[in-house]
């Protein structure tokens, strides 16, 4: 199992704790990101700068990633693809996409991209809080623990 991180929108604080958890589970872990990311120096975490675009980063996770590699990212489309891959997709938030669920939260994303695009505001998601991280922090030990 290797992580891949969707790094572009990833909040600092999850960073850290993949950080800490590449180290302390020895697991190969990738940054993608079109803008350069600061790592700290571990022969477990790298860094892949892509070219500038809309959805450069998405791509080159979705070719590298193989069966039952874990990729965070909160872009729902690739996990998506990267479900159907059989990766393993857990959002910053904590919470994993399966199979099962993946198909409702892609219509609820189209949904509200209609609504946008019709004048409604629906304003962004709420900032990352402590039970989110730490929700994050235990999916993420959880799927590691499992991988052994």
């Amino acid at each position: 199992m290797n992580i891949w991180v969707d790094a572009d929108a990833c909040p600092v604080v999850i960073k850290e704790i993949l950080f800490r958890a590449a180290d302390r589970a020895q697991i190969t872990t990738t940054l993608l990101a079109n803008h350069f990311i600061k790592t700290p120096p571990s022969k477990y975490i790298d860094f892949i700068q892509v070219g500038a675009g809309f959805d450069v980063a998405d791509n080159e996770i979705v070719k590298r990633a193989v069966e039952n590699d874990l990729v965070i990212t909160a872009d729902i489309p690739l996990a998506a693809e990267v479900v159907e891959k059989g990766c393993l997709a857990l959002n910053p938030r904590g919470e994993l996409y399966t199979e099962s669920n993946i198909r409702q939260r892609l219509n609820i994303r189209d949904f509200m991209d209609t609504l946008r695009s019709s004048g409604v505001q629906t304003g962004g998601a709420p900032p990352i809080s402590q039970a989110d991280r730490q929700m994050f922090a235990n999916n993420l030990d959880k799927l590691l623990a499992k991988r052994k």
